[in-house]
């Protein structure tokens, strides 16, 4: 089971927790293995501080620079033709350069990972694919090595629309300066 998906569950199975009316809430005492009786809401917080261990430990944001480099020992830099730097800013704008990030659209489809790909098209994630282009589960994008990710956005650049897929590049960088996106990353 993912670490994740984990925590949800021990946060929720060792919490008790009643809503009696709203914005009040009611504790109840529970017993441990032990015998010790604790309260419902010290169990809620250590639940709710280890879930947010968790998270903190499997989401990566990259640096720009740190991500700028990982692109170019990837063979993204002009990778059909598209600079470092585009794919610099396309992911700053898609996902701020977390590997954790999903976005649910309003056609009910979801985005995910670094480079934002979309489960309608790219990605199976047994709720919506219809393409699968990049042939890929769409959790694989959710994580610190973006071998998978970088992967499919290869994929995705090939097709007839390139990098302008992206809502994040063509409305943040197509057309602009984008050598700030590299500056001080010795590149």
């Amino acid at each position: 089971m993912n670490p994740p998906l984990l925590a949800i569950c021990f946060c929720v199975t060792h919490t008790q927790v009643l809503l009696s009316e709203p914005r009040q809430l009611q504790l109840r005492k529970l017993s441990n293995s032990s015998g010790q009786i604790q309260t419902s809401r010290d169990t809620m917080m250590k639940s709710l501080f280890f879930l947010l261990l968790v998270a903190v430990a499997n989401t990566k944001r990259f640096q720009r620079c740190e991500w700028a480099h990982k692109l170019k020992d990837s063979g993204m830099d002009g990778y059909r033709d598209v600079s470092l730097a585009d794919w610099v800013c396309l992911t700053k704008w898609e996902s701020g350069y977390d590997t954790m990030k999903t976005h649910h659209n309003n056609d009910g489809s979801t985005d995910f990972g670094i480079f934002q790909i979309n489960n309608r098209w790219w990605c199976n994630d047994k709720i919506m694919s219809f393409r699968n282009g990049c042939q890929i589960n769409c959790k694989d994008l959710l994580s610190d090595d973006v071998t998978v990710a970088i992967n499919c956005a290869k994929r995705v650049v090939t097709d007839p629309q390139g990098i302008a897929a992206w809502y994040g590049w063509r409305n943040h960088c197509q057309g602009r300066d984008l050598t700030p996106y590299l500056d001080g990353c010795g590149l």
